[in-house]
């Protein structure tokens, strides 16, 4: 069995046929997934994703790239309904400083607060990090939280080495399916495989063998296929040591 730690169920790519994806995902092996949120104005979608679907769990906070859509006002807001529903993590937070054009002000701001809000929940945090290994790194030594999960990885063995000592595990994905992406498919082979958690960021990042699709969770197991090949074990490993990991660091899970 598996879990997702990082997809999107909520998302409009999946209106048509929600249902039909999350059985599919269940009886793929999928047995748990967290749904993170992007903005307060979703946070009751991600919530009824946990209400409508068995092993669904969510994660409430306001992602980078929606920084502009959202009000300071909407940080009171979220820190009331972390209160109420409980969520599994506070996600999805972090830095993006890749797209054009990006508030590196704005975004700091909001998650400097949302990490506050962790701390004082005492959750952990999934991160959004695109060009911002460093700074979100200066953050979390300032802003002590649980640790979490560093989404979509893509960073340095030295950045790498750094999350984990922070008590951050790594997320693994479709990226990590694409034969030319050899860093990351290095880092992959190598880390110490505690530290490594799956996901499928679905309906985005797509695996090689739905390149130009819309990704689903439940490709889960095929990229725990291409994992287990990398590190030259065997799937039932990879699927017990990344599904403990998961629960390790997403203590709700457990």
């Amino acid at each position: 069995m598996l879990i997702d730690t990082h997809c999107h169920l909520d998302a409009a790519e999946f209106a048509a046929d929600r249902d039909l994806v999350a059985a599919r995902a269940r009886a793929a092996g999928v047995e748990a997934m967290v749904v993170p949120a992007v903005e307060y104005a979703n946070f009751m979608d991600v919530l009824a994703c946990r209400a409508n679907y068995p092993g669904c769990h969510a994660a409430l906070g306001i992602h980078p790239m929606y920084v502009a859509r959202s009000r300071p006002d909407d940080l009171a807001l979220m820190r009331a309904a972390v209160a109420q529903h409980q969520p599994v993590a506070i996600g999805e937070i972090g830095l993006d400083f890749f797209v054009p054009d990006f508030d590196a002000e704005g975004q700091e701001f909001y998650l400097s607060e949302q990490l506050k809000i962790a701390r004082d929940f005492d959750l952990p945090v999934l991160l959004h990090i695109r060009r911002a290994q460093d700074r979100i790194l200066k953050h979390l030594r300032r802003i002590k939280v649980k640790g979490g999960i560093a989404h979509a990885f893509n960073g340095s063995r030295q950045q790498a080495d750094a999350f984990i000592g922070l008590g951050f595990k790594l997320g693994f994905g479709g990226a990590m399916t694409y034969p030319r992406a050899t860093r990351l498919r290095e880092l992959a082979a190598t880390l110490p495989l505690e530290a490594i958690v799956l996901e499928t960021d679905a309906p985005d990042m797509a695996p090689v063998f739905a390149a130009r699709e819309r990704n689903s969770p439940e490709y889960l197991p095929l990229i725990a296929q291409v994992l287990a090949d990398l590190r030259g074990i065997g799937i039932a490993d990879v699927a017990h040591a990344t599904s403990a990991n998961a629960r390790a660091v997403l203590g709700a899970l457990a």
